[in-house]
């Protein structure tokens, strides 16, 4: 498709495994996905999100931790 990418490239230009581009797609942390079957179409210039230190994808922040950044994230990385 024109203008997406797979979860497979976004990993290698992100420089992130595919799994973690995968479970940010599921939890809405990167602006303008489609899932089409099991395959997820990333916007080109989608920003990598950016999440606090230690904290997993999928799992409630500790108490005190900062937010994590729902898309937008860190296009200069």
């Amino acid at each position: 498709m024109v203008g997406y990418m797979t979860a497979k490239e976004k990993a290698a230009q992100w420089n992130v495994s595919e799994r973690m581009v995968q479970m940010w797609c599921k939890e809405k942390m990167i602006d303008g996905v489609s899932q089409f079957g099991s395959v997820w179409a990333i916007p080109e210039d989608a920003c990598k999100p950016t999440r606090t230190i230690n904290q997993k994808p999928g799992r409630k922040p500790k108490a005190g931790a900062a937010d994590v950044k729902q898309g937008g994230g860190n296009c200069n990385a």
